[in-house]
């Protein structure tokens, strides 16, 4: 926490040496993406529409186009003939597909030095402003703080902060990588994404 040099920590070869694949990491995005979207717009059909069935006129006669009932979805305040229903936008993504991608945004980040390894995040204080002036020192005012154990402190104190996010090791994905400009992660979190995409 103090940027003194701690101990050194041995990323293995395949996270490592992992390729940029810009393709593969957008279908992951586009995968999360679509999972966290609700689905729930709705419009109603002319089953569903409050009026009479009644025939408006007769069919022949008038000079106009025939018709049927003011329910009808060519009508104004009618049903809707083809609108959207609630449904899941979720898609399919194998596994080793969404592995390989956060392998290769992490890679990316290493070799763009845009990831800072923590000895341990014990932050003593709950207060927005410590935690400002903290990231401001290290030049990560736009950062993804990772951490494996309980962090009360740090969640609490970066709650006001809008550029800057804490989550679990179990949390970090492609998505949350890319939407940081700086990933500062525990050296125990690194070790249990490490097991995770190795395994």
């Amino acid at each position: 926490m103090d940027q003194s040099k701690a101990s050194t920590f041995d990323v293995v070869e395949q996270i490592a040496d992992a390729a940029f694949n810009p393709f593969l990491i957008k279908d992951v995005v586009v995968y999360q993406m679509a999972k966290t979207r609700q689905g729930t717009h709705a419009t109603k059909t002319r089953s569903m529409v409050t009026g009479s069935g009644k025939k408006l006129y007769r069919q022949k006669g008038t000079g106009s186009a025939r018709t049927g009932d003011a329910k009808a979805p060519r009508r104004r305040g009618a049903g809707i003939a083809h609108g959207p229903h609630p449904r899941s936008h979720a898609i399919q993504l194998n596994k080793k597909v969404r592995k390989a991608a956060l392998r290769s945004a992490l890679a990316e980040k290493i070799r763009r030095n845009e990831l800072v390894v923590l000895e341990g995040a014990d932050f003593e204080s709950h207060k927005t402003k410590a935690l400002a002036e903290w990231l401001g020192k290290l030049g990560a005012a736009n950062a993804l703080i990772v951490f494996h154990d309980v962090a009360h402190n740090l969640e609490l104190a970066a709650r006001n902060l809008p550029s800057v996010d804490v989550i679990h090791a179990n949390q970090l994905n492609v998505y949350n990588l890319l939407r940081f400009n700086k990933t500062i992660i525990t050296r125990d979190a690194l070790q249990a994404v490490q097991e995770r995409l190795t395994g």
